[in-house]
């Protein structure tokens, strides 16, 4: 059985390979042409530009790896199906759980892979090849990169909105701080042209202030003043970038901390879930995979492979796409939104294999 095992494991992985390599190929030659161009005419020199796609690669390998999976599941056990080689090992007494074993832990074992990536490579590579395109390509300016429109902030009675964060000089710009009471009723309001943290708070630089009475507003200006706001400038700078390009613990580490403000993180709550069950989405296309051609014996040609292949993965994306729309708008539970897709799919594969010839 080991040298079953490896052979099948190394047809398989040969297989996938050949699908990833030609999914990843056709996505850099369709964003090349697309950008390469724009890049150029933005000043942009080659070495540069191709260290951007470089920098895409893990992106690329994240998202068309499950299909890469289906795809080669499908056709490896299809060749082998073709050249009668799983009837001579059904023939010699293998079941259909021996030949799928090897076929199933290798995807469980890429699967881990796309969950290592998806935390260590992928954050890292993103936030490069942002570096590479706003300040090498475009020309913004390195604090570009963390710039932050309407940043919110609530520290038990203050609410601050800044308009900026500059993580170079780690200052806040356009404050606006309300002090409110447990009915949230306004009892004052700042606003400062600049803030930079000083210890338990922030500094807060040609302040307006407006105190609200029973009857009238007062009005006073300051040239400072210290204000006790629980935000640190590491929190900003994670808050700057993109949720999609965060890993699933900084990721947990922000809704944690919109949470803590007292704001709703659904939206991030489904995306922090589906960050974790999209890598199994590699596990659930080989479960599925494994017994379609086993149907259909020699009949299913290569052509009818890749087309059920493509048919499933493009069908597997869009129910995901619309369970996790509705996840984040809060019409489902994030995890179930984010897990739905999986377990739909997985159920669909036991179907499948139960209803194989044994």
């Amino acid at each position: 059985m080991r040298i079953l095992n490896r052979y099948l494991t190394r047809t398989y992985l040969g297989m996938i390979a050949t699908c990833l390599g030609a999914f990843i190929s056709i996505y850099l030659v369709v964003d090349f042409l697309e950008r390469f161009g724009k890049y150029s005419r933005a000043g942009g020199s080659v070495p540069v530009i191709l260290s951007y796609f470089l920098c895409k690669i893990p992106e690329m390998i994240s998202q068309t790896t499950p299909m890469a999976v289906l795809m080669g599941t499908i056709l490896a056990i299809g060749a082998l199906s073709r050249s009668s080689e799983i009837t001579a090992m059904r023939s010699s007494g293998v079941s259909l759980f021996q030949l799928g074993r090897p076929l199933v832990a290798t995807a469980a074992l890429i699967s881990l892979g796309l969950l290592f990536m998806q935390e260590f490579v992928t954050p890292v590579a993103n936030e490069r090849m942002n570096y590479i395109e706003t300040v090498l390509i475009k020309k913004k300016g390195s604090n570009a990169l963390f710039r932050q429109d309407n940043i919110w902030h609530r520290s038990d009675n203050l609410i601050m909105q800044a308009k900026l964060y500059n993580p170079a000089q780690s200052t806040l710009s356009g404050i606006t701080i309300w002090e409110v009471d447990s009915s949230l009723k306004p009892l004052s309001r700042r606003d400062a042209a600049t803030a930079v943290p000083i210890a338990n708070g922030w500094q807060l630089k040609d302040v307006t202030k407006r105190d609200f009475g029973s009857t009238s507003s007062e009005l006073t200006t300051l040239p400072a003043e210290f204000t006790r706001i629980d935000l640190a400038p590491a929190d900003l700078k994670v808050a700057a970038k993109s949720a999609e390009d965060m890993g699933f613990t900084a990721l947990a580490k922000y809704c944690q901390s919109i949470s803590n403000s007292g704001y709703d993180a659904t939206r991030y709550l489904t995306m922090l879930h589906a960050k974790i069950s999209l890598p199994f989405a590699a596990l659930i296309m080989a479960f599925l995979g494994i017994p379609f051609p086993l149907r259909d014996g020699r009949s299913g040609g290569v052509g009818v492979g890749i087309g059920f292949s493509i048919l499933i993965g493009f069908s597997y994306f869009i129910i995901n796409a619309f369970l996790l729309s509705l996840g984040q708008a809060g019409a489902l539970h994030p995890a179930i939104a984010a897990w739905s897709a999986n377990l739909i799919f997985a159920a669909a594969g036991l179907w499948f294999t139960l209803t194989v010839d044994s």
